[in-house]
């Protein structure tokens, strides 16, 4: 028996899908997701239990486990050791024979290249941000959807990223087994666009949403806001800061192509070893297709602009306080790191190479730089209270990390307002961008929004 208490709004969603054996629980960032799902894990009580979620979330879930559920044998998965004798209790059956109980953490990019795990059985199943599988012709959503679990349990703060349509994969492993077509059918309005020479179906909007919550609510799902749970959390403010376009970026919008001086974009009278030896003086973009062309679009916005990187110098310079800075590209990371350095400022980073927190956790004053994809949707730093959006993440689609990144210092604990900084090039490709982030959002709130 674990001994945890819960809060009351925990206890509510967990009350809400007693009896149920595949529950989904979208709760607010911030509300304790993780504590939710591992009591309804432990309350299932299956011998074999599966955790797959983020790979900067490993640890947080097996130190949960370890933590509050003694009883349980929790093996990282990413560790060749404990992988291989997680293996063999499966598959020698000693799992069931020794009525042992088992937890199994695994990373979404990792899991479906161990084959073993398709032939587990009689398990219950945790997918810690169940978004991460909304597209469901994804490798790693196709090896989840194949799967036969006993028993699921799906987290998300975010799951649809404004995109009703993105339900769909989750709703196949709550058993609502309804087509794809039907679906779309009867929740999403389409429409037949040519580009390009081809016709392409594209969604338009949405239908039906009353009824989609209510059958989503028989499945097993809860959504709960903040609000929803009683809770007060801090004021939030947020402000954008423009910068001008540069003639750089104006000419390769208009040409699709630039030959760009990159040696003098900041300077600094005590840094004179600001770039260093590894940075090419000169670089040519070709924008040859519209991938391409967005992706130089948005470093001339970000790493490529004078004038942003000296407003987010004058950011610094500013405050004393602990800052998070969220960014997108290593170049982006290696300039803003060396304004720092020029400006004595310690620095801590969560991203794909790995993570560093002792500055964030030790220094009044340090920095912080989060990639999205590595930290928008875990961390907690409620030790700060002001973010820094050197660049955002692209499209409607990526709303749910830009809403999650936000929630990393805007959650329970903090006491202090929350600030967000937005730099932003007038006029650009930022702006649309911003836009479309907003109105992903919007549909997100909508889905949360009781009948």
């Amino acid at each position: 028996m674990n001994d945890l208490t819960f809060m009351p709004h925990q206890q509510k969603a967990l009350d809400l899908t007693e009896g149920k054996n595949r529950v989904a629980y979208y709760l607010d960032m911030g509300l304790g997701k993780t504590f939710v799902g591992a009591e309804k894990v432990y309350l299932l009580n299956n011998d074999v239990n599966l955790v797959i979620c983020q790979k900067s979330k490993i640890d947080d879930w097996v130190e949960h486990f370890n933590t509050y559920y003694p009883d349980y044998s929790v093996f990282d998965l990413t560790k060749k050791v404990q992988a291989v004798r997680f293996r063999e209790l499966i598959e020698t059956d000693k799992v069931y024979d020794y009525d042992l109980q088992i937890v199994g953490v695994i990373n979404y990019d990792l899991a479906f290249r161990r084959p073993y795990i398709a032939h587990i059985r009689d398990f219950t199943l945790t997918l810690d941000e169940s978004s991460l599988i909304s597209n469901e012709t994804a490798k790693r959503s196709k090896f989840i959807l194949k799967l036969k679990p006993e028993s699921v349990v799906l987290l998300s703060g975010t799951p649809t990223a404004g995109k009703y349509e993105r339900l769909w994969s989750q709703c196949q492993l709550l058993g609502w087994d309804i087509p794809k077509r039907a679906f779309y059918n009867s929740y999403v309005e389409t429409e037949w666009v040519e580009r390009g020479g081809f016709k392409r179906e594209v969604v338009t909007g949405y239908k039906n949403v009353r009824h989609l919550k209510r059958k989503l609510a028989e499945h097993g799902c809860v959504f709960m806001k903040t609000e929803d749970a009683g809770i007060v959390l801090p004021e939030q403010v947020e402000q954008n800061i423009f910068v001008k376009s540069t003639k750089e970026y104006r000419y390769f919008m208009k040409n699709s192509y630039l030959l760009l001086d990159t040696v003098n974009l900041v300077q600094f009278k005590d840094c004179s070893d600001f770039y260093g030896e590894d940075v090419t003086p000169r670089i040519e973009l070709v924008g040859d297709n519209s991938l391409t062309k967005m992706l130089y679009a948005r470093q001339l916005c970000g790493q490529y602009h004078k004038e942003k990187l000296e407003a987010f110098k004058d950011l610094l310079q500013s405050t004393e306080d602990r800052l998070i800075v969220f960014y997108n590209f290593n170049e982006e990371l290696d300039r803003l790191r060396k304004i720092c350095k020029g400006l004595d400022r310690e620095i801590s980073y969560m991203n794909g190479e790995g993570k560093s927190l002792d500055a964030y956790n030790n220094v009044s004053n340090s920095v912080t730089f989060i990639q999205y994809q590595a930290g928008a949707m875990g961390g907690n730093f409620q030790k700060a209270n002001k973010i820094i959006y050197y660049t955002l993440p692209l499209g409607k689609g990526s709303c749910d990390l830009w809403e999650q990144s936000k929630k990393r210092i805007h959650r329970i604990g903090q006491k202090s307002t929350c600030f967000y900084y937005y730099l932003l090039v007038k006029g650009s490709i930022e702006e649309k961008n911003f836009r479309a982030l907003k109105e992903g959002k919007e549909l997100t709130d909508e889905l949360f929004t009781e009948a």
